[in-house]
């Protein structure tokens, strides 16, 4: 079985780091041996712990054993100056300290589940002077309409990647679109593989057993009236502005459109929000609670400008809710030809 050093996050949380801790798990349960490399200690903190070790501070490794899965080496966490949902900018020493790590764990491969940070660009050279096989899973959403400025913003992000990702030996995309406009900006076809994001449908659908505590708690709470559904970040590109003015345009009898999530812009948002047919929901971290939400919704809704391909989508379908979404991304590749609800 091969040792994998998986570049990814662990937070906050975003779509990348639900990819990254669900197919690591699932690459554990293989067999496979699992480094987890991920920007975990800010500036502050390192000069903390500089005060506090001398030089040992520098060292930013975790031992931790007793945590560890089977199939799982100790973490290496890298020093950040800033980190977000959608970017991250490194410290100084965090490119010394990713090839230490990288020199010290010695594993058969190296997968890159982008961070979008400077590093991502120094990864094939790096790689290629240790003599390790780089791949990589390029997760940022896409139009390729190119229908509006957003759209037209993430366009430029894969022209900027495009050469660095030209250079490494796989990139991983979730969806054919995906693959063709990154073979426009000249990364080879024989370098692409495109697999789809996926979600484990058993934990997903409705139970045989009848109804969840989780969705009789959610029945007691939200009650009788047709619940219309949102999850996932509150931010431009998913374009939520646009759904609450729809939703005040129609505001349909007996009906209530939730909204699951945060981001930058649900403060905002949420200030100008009037009447009990719109409920803001917060950030959902436990997933019974999710399952039941997306199960006891007659419709969820997703008006993204650009997607990758919605992890958020994919459970919805798993749990039998109807789903709308715009045609940004993968999304209308895995909605076309799914059968109605």
């Amino acid at each position: 079985m091969a040792h994998i050093a998986w570049l990814g996050k662990k937070s906050p949380f975003c779509g990348n780091v639900t990819y990254g801790l669900s197919t690591t798990h699932a690459l554990r349960q293989r067999g496979h041996q699992i480094s987890f490399i991920h920007f975990d200690t800010s500036a502050a903190q390192q000069l903390k712990g500089l005060g506090q070790f001398g030089h040992l501070g520098d060292q930013l490794f975790h031992w931790a054993p007793n945590a560890l899965e089977p199939g799982e080496s100790p973490e290496v966490a890298l020093p950040y100056l800033v980190k977000s949902q959608v970017y991250t900018i490194p410290s100084p020493g965090a490119q010394r300290e990713f090839r230490e790590s990288l020199e010290r764990l010695r594993p058969d491969v190296v997968h890159a589940s982008l961070t979008l940070s400077p590093l991502d660009f120094l990864l094939p050279d790096l790689c290629q002077q240790l003599g390790l096989p780089l791949v990589a899973t390029f997760h940022p959403a896409f139009d390729a309409g190119l229908r509006n400025l957003t759209a037209g913003t993430q366009q430029l992000t894969y022209q900027l990647y495009a050469p660095t990702l030209a250079r490494c030996d796989r990139v991983i995309v979730f969806s054919d679109l995906q693959a063709e406009v990154l073979s426009r900006l000249g990364v080879k076809d024989d370098r692409l593989a495109v697999i789809p994001n996926g979600v484990d449908v058993d934990a997903w659908r409705p139970s045989a057993l009848g109804p969840s505590p989780a969705l009789a708690e959610l029945h007691q709470r939200l009650g009788d009236r047709r619940l219309f559904l949102y999850m996932g970040r509150i931010s431009t590109e998913k374009n939520v502005e646009a759904l609450i003015r729809a939703w005040r345009l129609v505001r349909p009898e007996g009906c209530r459109l939730v909204i699951v999530g945060d981001g930058p812009l649900r403060n905002g948002l949420q200030a100008g929000s009037d009447g009990d047919d719109l409920l803001w929901w917060g950030y959902e971290p436990d997933l019974d609670r999710r399952i039941a939400l997306l199960q006891q919704a007659e419709v969820f809704l997703l008006p993204s400008l650009v997607e990758g391909l919605s992890l958020a989508l994919l459970e919805a379908m798993a749990s039998g809710t109807a789903c709308v979404a715009t045609d940004a991304g993968a999304d209308g590749e895995v909605l076309e030809g799914a059968p109605a609800s």
